[in-house]
């Protein structure tokens, strides 16, 4: 079973890893990519204007570009430790036990517009690029990446049950076809539901969680299910592909 998390804006700082090794990371298929995307990101970190203009960024984010300048010098540490937010929050990764890290590791990989998707291991320094940027004069990272991601991720999860938790952005970076889905609603005392914003990312966290933890190894939809509702959540499958999440 592989589960693809969403990325986060907000990046932990430091780590004890050595400097970014590109051949190191999961599905070497996307270092070329990687490489180029590293080396114009941080060449753009060295006009502060323009990277507030692509990244999105206000007067007050030097220390964000910087982290982009030192892409290639500054430490790296697991991606599952470097991500936080809300979601990772809720997974709680620092709670984990060794055996239970290591199925994490094993389980888990993560959407990134800088890197396609990595592996919960791989070891990356924090840096700062959304999926919906958009480097001046060049293609859109969707563009960029639907040339070597769904490849790259049919021959990761081939064979595997897989649960994809990205966000609509980073899905479409490289989709992976019949990949379960989650939705999170929230059901009114009327019986109506809605989509949930911030409470989506915290659930989808749980359920991440739970993968993690349960000793079953669940091969469809149903299976899915019910590890989640073992683990308190409340769940309605949807379609073959969808899984719904009620708070």
């Amino acid at each position: 079973m592989l589960v693809l998390l969403p990325p986060s804006e907000t990046k932990s700082d430091g780590g004890s890893g050595g400097p970014l090794d590109l051949d190191s990371l999961a599905m070497p298929q996307l270092t070329a990519v990687r490489d180029r995307l590293v080396t114009r990101l941080t060449a753009l970190a060295g006009d502060p204007d323009a990277s507030r203009s692509v990244l999105g960024l206000g007067k007050g984010a030097d220390a964000e570009i910087a982290r982009n300048a030192a892409l290639r010098s500054s430490p790296t540490r697991a991606a599952l430790d470097r991500y936080t937010g809300v979601l990772y929050d809720a997974l709680d990764a620092a709670s984990l036990t060794r055996t239970q890290r290591a199925k994490a590791d094993a389980r888990l990989a993560i959407g990134s517009a800088l890197f396609g998707v990595v592996r919960a291991a791989d070891p990356i320094p924090a840096y700062r690029l959304s999926g919906g940027s958009k480097f001046p004069g060049e293609p859109t990272l969707q563009s960029v990446w639907k040339q070597v991601l769904p490849e790259a991720l049919a021959k990761e999860t081939d064979g595997e049950l897989t649960v994809d938790l990205r966000s609509g952005t980073y899905q479409n970076l490289g989709r992976v076809p019949g990949a379960i889905t989650a939705t999170v609603l929230t059901e009114r005392p009327d019986g109506s539901r809605t989509v949930v914003s911030h409470f989506n990312k915290h659930h989808k966290g749980l359920l991440a969680r739970a993968l993690v933890l349960t000793r079953a190894e669940p091969t469809d939809i149903g299976g899915l299910a019910r590890v989640a509702e073992k683990f308190g959540l409340r769940i309605e499958i949807a379609s073959p592909t969808e899984l719904l999440v009620l708070t």
